[in-house]
């Protein structure tokens, strides 16, 4: 995510050289401090307090978009655009939809509409980073995926990544948009690809991705059997000690199969799990854990009946 004291530093710095210094001095100047940003230590991914983090966040996201107006094919910051913008989406912007869709729901879909807005946003900063070294593959991508995808290498795997979370979050979000829709075929290409270069990337993070790429219709191409494979693989390579996982399956999948008892099952494993015990996502479980909670609050509104255990894709 993004740092934010590196970025108070870096906007004050910017503003010094803006006033001091010619172009091409000051592209480099910004150039060298924003490969220190990119490069920073996470000051919020240990943080114990996701409402300090939801405030201090935009400030930092603003300060990299700043910094891209000066060197506009940084790649480092490039990434961290798309990375951070699709991290504020999810955690904070359509996390809140789903909070207040009960009570609130024009509020809902007004976050909605900005957290997809968000997610188009980060796919723009990551498609640009991947024209730097692919040229022309962000068009490539919509004719011919599954070629364009395979020409990315190991190295750009967390820009592979971030650019496909970023675009699968925003068709989650934008399944009545058929120019959202009809990019399904390409998110799934890039996570392919991004398996077959190392399938165990941040603990099974493109398995978790998946859960929900393949909990869409079938007519869209998804298969609940194929999901239920990725959860599986990705509690394996997290060791079960991901929130993650547990959340997004019941979400998408145990939702969707209106398999009740899984759903709670699962949640409550979300729950059990020590936040401190893994201090680099402790942020990161503590919001996930706090959507375990809402999601069980709101349980007699997402199923229709006490109980299913029914599973597969014979339920589509």
């Amino acid at each position: 995510m993004i740092r934010v004291r590196a970025g108070a530093a870096l906007a004050l710095a910017v503003a010094a050289l803006a006033a001091t210094t010619g172009c091409s001095l000051k592209r480099m100047a910004v150039n060298s401090i924003a490969s220190s940003l990119a490069e920073g230590g996470d000051v919020f991914s240990s943080d114990d307090d996701p409402e300090l983090v939801r405030d201090a966040l935009p400030f930092g996201l603003k300060t990299i978009e700043s910094l891209l107006a000066i060197v506009p094919d940084n790649r480092k910051l490039l990434l961290a655009g798309c990375q951070g913008y699709t991290q504020y989406s999810f955690a904070f912007v359509e996390s809140d939809a789903e909070l207040t869709e009960s009570a609130d729901y024009s509020r809902a879909s007004a976050l909605k509409e900005r957290a997809l807005k968000l997610y188009l946003r980060a796919r723009g900063f990551g498609l640009k980073a991947l024209d730097l070294d692919y040229r022309g593959i962000s068009d490539q991508l919509r004719r011919d995926p599954k070629s364009a995808a395979a020409r990315i290498r190991a190295k750009d795997l967390p820009l592979l990544y971030w650019t496909a979370a970023a675009w699968g979050s925003a068709i989650n979000l934008g399944k009545d948009r058929p120019d959202l829709v009809a990019d399904v075929d390409v998110v799934r290409a890039l996570m392919n690809r991004g398996l077959a270069l190392n399938e165990a990337y941040d603990g099974g993070a493109l398995h978790e991705a998946l859960i929900v790429l393949e909990s869409l219709p079938a007519m869209m191409g998804g298969s609940f059997d194929r999901a239920r494979a990725h959860f599986q693989r990705a509690i394996e390579l997290s060791h079960g000690a991901a929130a993650g996982p547990y959340v997004t399956m019941a979400s998408s999948v145990s939702v969707a199969t209106q398999d009740r008892r899984e759903f709670e099952t699962l949640l409550r494993n979300a729950l059990a799990i020590d936040p401190d015990r893994d201090l680099s996502k402790r942020l990161a479980t503590l919001i996930l854990q706090r959507r375990a909670r809402d999601l069980l609050r709101r349980e007699d509104e997402l199923f229709f009946a006490d109980d299913t255990t029914k599973t597969g894709d014979s339920h589509r």
